[in-house]
């Protein structure tokens, strides 16, 4: 019993740091300026795969993957590079805000598809700390009346892609595919798909934007790292939740760098967001059960590297 706590605690903070790295993503590809979808899908993608293979080497692990997980692990890639070419294009066409509260549907498709992949039910409290924490962020992005439009279909597709990507990572995870390795698959994936628009489309940029979508790439391979390691630690019923504190990320990063300052709603989905956290958060020997178990997944030499 011990150990399955020390799991989910581990599988929370693990989903925290993701929602963090993403925000940080999502941070660096807006100071990156005007420049093609496909070309910071691109850049997003490159650095995780080139952070996936240094792992992979000092771990000696070997880029290979038992067979019956090649279908699970194609469909992650397939489902992730989706969900993320769909969110990107979103934003160029959507408020932000609007595009933000549409990809934050994934743990909602993530709960519904662990049941039909996964076979894993949630049960109603769980269901209702999601629905909760997504009302939370809705309060704080505070979708217009543009939703009704395809951007914002094409929007809330990749919150299903992503939530399908990060349950089918699980699912390999749970056969003995190393994080690494996944993170990788999935990288090179993305970046095979972006080569022809990249070519077809290239935009010259500035030092800056360069810097800008490098950084923007660490942030994603610590973000593909951590949501890795978080549904290998725990289901997805049991920790979805959590991805919403990328909201609140977010806006302390639009606070202190854009001077954007919150409503009163948005306020109240801090609140509300935080709260449904800190009432399933096993607060008794999160941190030492992190510390345990942290090296299994990164080696000190990857946490120096994602930071």
């Amino acid at each position: 019993m011990k150990t399955l706590k020390n799991q989910h605690a581990i599988g929370i903070l693990y989903i925290l740091m993701a929602a963090f790295f993403f925000c940080l993503m999502t941070f660096f590809v807006k100071l990156s300026g005007d420049l093609p979808t496909m070309e910071k899908a691109f850049f997003r993608n490159a650095v995780a795969a080139v952070i996936a293979v240094v792992s992979m080497a000092r771990q000696r692990i070997p880029f290979s993957v038992p067979k019956k997980s090649r279908w699970p692990l194609f469909l992650r890639c397939a489902f992730g590079t989706a969900g993320l070419v769909a969110n990107f294009w979103a934003i160029d066409r959507l408020v932000l805000a609007d595009s933000n509260i549409l990809n934050k549907m994934s743990p909602f498709f993530a709960i519904v598809m662990s049941y039909f992949i996964l076979r894993e039910r949630a049960n109603k409290v769980e269901w209702l700390s999601v629905f909760v924490a997504f009302a939370g962020a809705a309060f704080v992005v505070q979708p217009t009346a543009g939703l009704a439009s395809l951007p914002a279909i094409v929007g809330l597709f990749s919150g299903f892609a992503a939530g399908t990507a990060y349950t089918y990572v699980r699912k390999v995870a749970g056969q003995g595919v190393p994080g690494p390795l996944i993170v990788f698959c999935f990288s090179a994936f993305s970046c095979l798909v972006c080569i022809p628009f990249l070519v077809a489309d290239f935009a010259p940029m500035s030092g800056r934007q360069l810097l800008f979508l490098l950084l923007a790439g660490f942030s994603a391979a610590g973000g593909q790292f951590s949501i890795t390691a978080a549904y290998t630690h725990a289901p997805a019923k049991e920790i979805s939740v959590f991805d919403y504190s990328q909201v609140v990320f977010a806006a302390l990063l639009g606070f202190v760098f854009f001077r954007e300052v919150p409503n009163v709603w948005s306020v109240l989905g801090y609140v509300i967001t935080h709260q449904q956290g800190v009432g399933v958060l096993p607060c008794p020997c999160l941190i030492q059960a992190f510390q345990q178990e942290v090296g299994a997944v990164y080696t000190h030499t990857d946490i120096a590297l994602l930071f």
